[in-house]
């Protein structure tokens, strides 16, 4: 019959590595945080953010019930908190989750011309691209030169030009249409919506 193992105070998936109470291997920490008071009144003296005695500082989070959490193990002493550990965690989870909400995802949508796109095909694309610009997604425009078809370059910038007076109201070029090997590309990005 196999054993269980015994779990300890971390989560399975903690990815912040912090030190917890009796992991704790140092003689002395240097104590900081915002609830000394609490501290004051359960070791029956003021306590002061300063260096202390780990096995002290163990028995006053025990009676907190509350975990001792070293914050910064590089320096000397150890600096520690005596807080709510699984808090304390989920709070660090959730500013992270709020960082990665607020940084933008940006979506690049591509737009294919030829050198003798119709403007059938044309309108049909500018209907796309406006919408593109609607949702706030970039777009990459370009036309594709085929053989001997990029002696025909002015034709393209045209084109990309045209589609560029199309899209003036919802969107604006970054910078003016380039050659880069057998293609002529214009980047659109979406105007702030006021």
């Amino acid at each position: 019959m196999a054993k269980g193992r015994i779990q300890s105070n971390k989560s399975q998936d903690d990815k912040f590595n912090y030190r917890l109470n009796r992991d704790i291997r140092v003689p002395r920490v240097r104590l900081v945080g915002d609830n000394l008071d609490e501290v004051s009144e359960v070791a029956g003296k003021d306590i002061e953010p300063g260096i202390y005695n780990i096995h002290q500082v163990i028995e006053w989070a025990e009676e907190l019930e509350m975990d001792l959490v070293e914050i910064s193990p590089n320096a000397d002493p150890p600096v520690c908190k005596i807080i709510d550990y699984k808090k304390f965690i989920y709070d660090r989870k959730k500013k992270e989750k709020e960082l990665k909400a607020k940084t933008a995802k940006t979506v690049i949508k591509e737009i294919r011309f030829g050198p003798n796109t119709d403007d059938h095909d044309f309108d049909f694309k500018v209907k796309h691209a406006k919408k593109f610009l609607e949702d706030g997604e970039k777009i990459k425009a370009y036309v594709h030169f085929k053989g001997r078809a990029i002696v025909f370059k002015d034709r393209g910038e045209l084109i990309l030009l045209r589609f560029l007076k199309e899209l003036e109201e919802l969107g604006a070029a970054e910078e003016l249409p380039k050659l880069e090997g057998k293609r002529m590309i214009v980047m659109i990005a979406p105007k702030k919506k006021k």
